[in-house]
């Protein structure tokens, strides 16, 4: 397969600090989000068609814009960023306005959880 993105519901927690810090005010423990499980661009592909994962996710926030105004709450997109095989993963998910979950973070992990907020 060429191009892969799949999407799910999906939900993340907020501490306490992160929220402050944040500025984000709601009464929630949880905050409703969609997962990014598989984004996948084969080395052809990148070559060929330069920015495609940036156009992924972008379609990816649309797609969860939408589905919060017509099917079920949504504030963010969430992914499992996999640094075990991709070093510069990681880079690519910052570029794109995504940052790590603090609640998630764990030193020996193999992936890093992140997030990117929908409407900013």
């Amino acid at each position: 397969m060429d191009v892969n993105i799949s999407l799910i519901a999906d939900a993340i927690k907020f501490n306490i600090s992160e929220r402050q810090r944040q500025n984000f005010n709601s009464p929630f423990k949880t905050v409703p989000a969609m997962k990014i499980t598989k984004l996948a661009v084969s080395a052809v592909y990148q070559e060929r068609y330069k920015g495609l994962g940036t156009f992924m996710i972008a379609t990816a926030v649309t797609i969860a814009r939408t589905c919060n105004e017509t099917l079920f709450a949504c504030r963010f997109i969430t992914l499992d960023a996999d640094v075990e095989h991709n070093e510069t993963v990681l880079d690519f998910y910052k570029k794109n306005s995504f940052f790590d979950n603090e609640e998630l973070i764990n030193k020996n992990r193999k992936t890093i959880s992140m997030r990117k907020d929908i409407y900013n």
